[in-house]
């Protein structure tokens, strides 16, 4: 039995790769901050428990690597999918927002790794950072995302070549613009129609068309799979031909 912890499951690419993850046969635990959809994704299968939780506090990334643990008795991937943007630039960034997004997007990912290393390094597991294509290059009004894309991206190296000896793997996967709830609150943020914004995306992407986030998860079940397991430090874009 193989047992994957999904933070940012309640929507998005997070809900897609639990299913994907349970349909493959793996238990999961699908973790967020919204119990009434953690529960919809966890109806489609047995094989997936929830957990909330506010994972920018240290001790509740510690309870929830020692509850999953307790459920399911071994870790085998870490995927760390919660994020948030906050659409400002540096002069329009509070203390408050600066520190939220970084809490979500950097804090979260690395107290959740550093209390899963012990079970990782066990297993010989896998961790998966959700980052950005932002992360790889600007955005703009995004600074306090670009930077915690780009720190993540960081703490994905400096994590794969510290432990890559000891069997543990460490990847990032950059999406672009996927039809998630990130991409329509975009859209409102900007007082823009959904389907005339969604379709300007689609137009500025080289293969035409914007991602979806069950092809997202298709990648991060690749790199958690024994097909990957020569892969590791590494940043992948999927993001429609954005990045080249």
């Amino acid at each position: 039995m193989s047992v994957a912890l999904v933070t940012g499951a309640s929507s998005g690419i997070g809900a897609a790769t639990a299913i994907a993850f349970a349909e493959a046969g793996w238990e999961v635990m699908a973790a967020g901050r919204d119990e009434g959809r953690l529960e919809e994704v966890a109806d489609v299968s047995d094989s997936i428990a929830i957990w909330t939780g506010d994972l920018t506090e240290s001790d509740d990334c510690d309870e929830l690597i020692a509850d999953t643990i307790d459920e399911y008795g071994s870790l085998d991937c870490l995927v760390n999918s919660a994020g948030v943007i906050i659409r400002a630039n540096v002069a329009d960034t509070s203390d408050e927002d600066w520190r939220y997004t970084m809490g979500i997007n950097v804090d979260a990912p690395f107290y959740l790794s550093r209390a899963a290393l012990p079970h990782l390094l066990q297993s010989t597991g896998s961790i998966i950072n959700i980052a950005s294509d932002w992360g790889l290059k600007g955005g703009d009004r995004a600074a306090a995302y670009c930077a915690s894309k780009g720190a993540i991206i960081q703490l994905t190296r400096a994590m794969a070549i510290d432990y890559a000896r000891d069997g543990l793997r460490v990847n990032a996967v950059c999406p672009g613009d996927i039809d998630t709830p990130m991409l329509t609150n975009e859209a409102d943020d900007k007082d823009i129609d959904l389907d005339e914004f969604l379709a300007q995306a689609a137009e500025e992407s080289p293969n035409g068309r914007i991602g979806t986030p069950e092809e997202v998860a298709s990648l991060i079940l690749f790199l958690a799979s024994d097909a990957a397991t020569h892969i590791t430090g590494t940043t992948i874009p999927i993001d429609g031909g954005g990045s080249a």
